[in-house]
């Protein structure tokens, strides 16, 4: 299944001769003919000629000869729709400028200048070139092809793919022409660059791709000279990357990075995605506030983009709230657990220190995860973790295994517990409601015999939406009515509605309002990894372990939990993809289907099943929205987030319809 809304770039940086314009020609043409995939094509500054030629570049032998070299890659590459961008030195009105081409199906669609010629330590470009300025031709003569546009003022534009092109020095700038290009509408920046290696310079290089990319909300392609330039004072290191707002989605190999040395050249290839990119700048109103008219582009020249190839080059991460790489999935753990710990300690300090905090232990993953915050910030304040007050509240469905790891956690964390059945006032709730739960008559029953009657029942009888409300509020009313609550839902469970109205959807504070399900787990045992030993360490990994349920409907004869969320909502793992897809990206339906898949969600999971999955994830997302408008304060720690009073507003009324209409049409 295409996805839609990708363009290929790769950054070529081939095996030039120094001096050699036809050597140069040839080398490009192979790596033309190896990428031919790709939509946009980039080499080097000075790729024709090599950049290190130094005085050569006055000598009328090498630029009449890089002119040639010009005109016969034009020839060859007629065939050819992917945009070429080459660099070399071109000649007019006896300046001398250092350019960049841009070349599609044997035609010249502009040439742009380098604005800014660096001229200090081992730069001395200003010796040889013309800085351009703005002042240059509209358009420039070449002998044996005919004009075509020249300067500073113009972009390439295909439908929504709009490019911009800068060389080098001009993106370490304060205010790069990059820059002015995205503000003027490019989405896609293209950077050809002669960068040698020195110490520490390619961890700047990285930041600065990536931090250029971020701050233009664009991708940017970084193509730079390799080894095969002279080494005579410096070496170039064949370093290239392409980033996408702000994040490194690819890079070659370098000298200097520890692997074999790119003698042979080297390349990177990645698919950008402009949906994505569009998303963000209609979302980042700033961005369009930044407007400046000194030397933005005013002229768009047409092109056509070939369509993108059938597979993806492209990482789609299965789990975009979870790092693949255990050193940033640590890091994020500690940070994620920090922002929560500094969010309750402020709203703590705002209350009486004798006042308890009442927070309701399952056992499970939310409120254990809520728990740990609320010990940390304890200890982190000076307090004693018996202002805690933990309360287990078992109802028909809890079992044996989450009741005793949460006791045993709160006395081996030394909090204050408390323990209340909630099932006999749930029952006196029923009989005041004239409510039989699943249509049984329960009077006069004892609680054995109640429980042996609710084991009982089959698994199409296990529907009874008020059985388990009774008990969420009732866990809500006696929480309440004993202190601060802790809440501990997270932003999974918010997204898909899965909470009470009223019950566990309400506290006073919740510390997990923005953690998605998929990471709870990782944090608590991260926790449990670097701040206990022991019991307390295997008691956690238990809990991490333990199915996700809610524990309303009765477990097993065997006392096993028989409601699985994840049977009744479909996978976690899928509903955070979406949310994260639909939420953070502004993805249509069947693109989030085709990243589904991308993501080798199709190893695990039919496209029926990912379909319908989807579709419960749009009619709860939407259904639900109510009780996301008046959910409690809560830290935001993500960049997705669906608090009502910033991240996401929405009414509680909005059809769903067109969603899942789209939908539909891949069912059919």
């Amino acid at each position: 299944m295409s996805i839609s809304g990708l363009v290929r770039v790769t950054a070529v940086s081939p095996v030039v001769v120094v001096g050699d314009p036809a050597a140069n020609l040839q080398a490009i043409l192979a790596a033309c003919e190896k990428h031919s995939d790709s939509q946009i094509l980039l080499f080097p500054e000075l790729c024709l000629t090599g950049y290190s030629c130094g005085d050569l570049f006055a000598q009328n032998v090498l630029l009449d000869q890089t002119l040639t070299s010009l005109l016969q890659l034009l020839k060859a590459t007629r065939h050819n729709s992917s945009l070429i961008v080459v660099g070399f030195p071109f000649s007019i009105g006896g300046k001398l400028y250092n350019v960049a081409a841009c070349l599609q199906s044997g035609e010249i669609l502009g040439i742009i200048p380098k604005q800014y010629l660096p001229n200090y330590q081992e730069f001395y470009e200003a010796r040889w070139f013309h800085a351009a300025d703005g002042r240059e031709p509209a358009e420039v003569y070449i002998e044996g092809y005919g004009s075509t546009h020249f300067g500073i003022d113009w972009l390439l534009e295909d439908e929504g793919v709009i490019i911009g092109v800068e060389i080098c020095e001009d993106l370490w700038m304060p205010i790069p022409p990059s820059s002015l290009q995205a503000l003027a509408g490019a989405n896609v920046l293209l950077n050809l660059s002669a960068s040698n290696e020195t110490i520490g310079k390619a961890e700047w290089r990285r930041h600065l791709v990536a931090s250029q990319s971020g701050r233009c909300l664009a991708a940017y392609a970084y193509c730079s000279a390799g080894p095969s330039e002279s080494t005579t004072d410096v070496v170039f290191g064949g370093h290239s990357l392409i980033a996408e707002c702000g994040t490194v989605l690819a890079e070659s190999s370098r000298v200097g990075d520890g692997g074999p040395l790119p003698l042979d050249g080297g390349f990177v290839t990645a698919d950008i995605d402009i949906e994505r990119m569009d998303h963000d700048r209609r979302i980042q109103g700033t961005f369009h506030q930044s407007r400046t008219d000194a030397l933005q582009p005013t002229k768009r020249i047409p092109l056509k983009l070939k369509p993108h190839p059938a597979d993806v080059k492209r990482v789609i991460n299965a789990h975009p709230f979870v790092p693949k790489d255990p050193r940033i999935l640590k890091a994020r753990c500690e940070e994620v657990f920090g922002i929560q710990c500094a969010a309750l300690a402020k709203r703590l300090q705002q209350l009486p220190n004798h006042l308890p905090l009442q927070i309701g232990v399952s056992g499970g993953l939310d409120s254990t995860l809520a728990l740990l915050v609320a010990c940390k910030t304890l200890s982190h304040l000076g307090q004693s973790p018996q202002r805690i007050v933990g309360w287990t509240l078992p109802g028909f469905g809890t079992t044996d295994r989450t009741l005793e790891n949460a006791k045993q956690l709160m006395k081996l964390l030394g909090i204050t517990s408390h323990e209340q059945d909630i099932r006999e006032l749930a029952l006196n709730t029923f009989s005041a409601l004239g409510h039989k739960p699943f249509g049984l008559d329960l009077s006069g029953c004892t609680m054995e015999q109640v429980q042996t009657k609710l084991q009982q029942l089959s698994e199409k009888e296990r529907h009874d939406l008020v059985f388990e409300n009774v008990q969420a509020r009732l866990r809500t009313l006696l929480l309440m009515s004993g202190g601060f609550v802790l809440g501990t839902g997270d932003l999974s469970e918010s997204a898909l509605g899965w909470s009470t109205y009223n019950g566990d959807h309400m506290s006073m504070y919740n510390v997990n309002a923005s953690i998605p399900k998929t990471l709870v787990r990782f944090l608590i045992d991260f926790v449990a990894e670097n701040q206990f030993t022991g019991e307390i360490r295997e008691v956690l990994h238990s809990i991490s372990a333990t199915p996700i349920s809610p524990e309303l409907l009765p477990p097993s004869a065997k006392g096993e939990i028989q409601q699985s969320t994840e049977a009744v909502l479909g996978p976690y793992e899928l509903h955070d993809f979406f949310l994260h897809s639909m939420i953070r990206y502004g993805y249509a339906p069947t693109k989030i289907v085709a990243l589904a898949e991308e993501a080798h969600f199709s190893r695990v999971y039919q496209r029926k099943e990912i379909v319908e999955s989807l579709r419960m994830f749009y009619r709860r997302f939407f259904q639900n929205q109510f009780k996301r408008s008046c959910i409690p304060d809560g830290p935001k720690v993500g960049s997705v987030s669906l608090s009502p009073r910033g991240d996401w507003r929405m009414p509680s009324d909005a059809s769903v319809r067109a969603w899942l209409d789209q939908l539909e049409q891949l069912s059919q």
